[in-house]
């Protein structure tokens, strides 16, 4: 990894002890087993990800919401998708909805190597902004449509989408390295989805379902066609 969590975490010591409660309940009521996923939410100063009239919520056990109508997922869901990738510092992480750069900077301490997409031009640079100021180099986010993967990158360790979709977009199936595992959130309305891992193997994709979960829409050529009502 070119960040150390010792850096990152560094930040804003004040918030210090609600962080430490947080992993807590993250490891003793939810079940959250990767060391690995809990010393990167530990590490991530969450505070700095939400709105500063937030910051006093930002290890609640809830979403958040942020700018142009989208959130910061819940920390259980954030640790629970990240750890589902199973990742390590070889990995190499494609991230769809970086959002405030949260989950970005969790997957940054957590794998080798993160490309992000965020298809609002005002999250992806402050997102970039944020994760720069954090001295995090081995994350970057860029704005275009994330329902089309990164290709330049690609093949994948890991697939996170932090967005619910109809279905799982074929372009990150065909971007992700065999072995490699993808996490997304999916369901036939906005409202009811499922969170879906998706593992290539050298025969296909095996789909496990990791019980129900509630995101902003994925919106792109395959994902929703619009975002009309801007809510989970």
């Amino acid at each position: 990894m070119s960040t150390s969590s010792q850096s990152i975490g560094s930040s804003n010591s004040e918030f210090r002890l609600p962080r430490q409660r947080m992993v807590e309940r993250l490891r003793d009521h939810y079940g959250i087993k990767s060391e690995r996923v809990l010393r990167a939410m530990l590490d991530v100063p969450r505070h700095l990800f939400v709105p500063e009239a937030l910051s006093s919520r930002a290890y609640g056990d809830h979403a958040l919401p942020i700018a142009a109508g989208q959130t910061i997922s819940q920390p259980y869901i954030v640790a629970r998708m990240t750890e589902l990738l199973e990742s390590d510092e070889r990995s190499r992480v494609l991230e769809i909805g970086a959002g405030s750069g949260y989950q970005t900077a969790v997957l940054a301490s957590a794998a080798g190597q993160v490309y992000s997409i965020e298809r609002i031009a005002e999250l992806a640079r402050e997102a970039q902004a944020r994760i720069r100021s954090l001295n995090i180099y081995n994350a970057t986010v860029k704005c275009f449509d994330g329902t089309l993967g990164w290709s330049a990158h690609a093949p994948y360790d890991g697939v996170l989408v932090a967005a619910g979709g109809p279905h799982v977009p074929e372009p990150l199936l065909a971007q992700l390295k065999i072995g490699g595992k993808l996490v997304i959130p999916t369901g036939e309305t906005r409202e009811a989805q499922r969170l879906v891992r998706v593992v290539r193997t050298e025969n296909g994709y095996e789909h496990e379902d990791h019980g129900a979960c509630a995101f902003v829409p994925l919106i792109g050529r395959y994902g929703w066609e619009s975002n009309p009502e801007n809510k989970n």
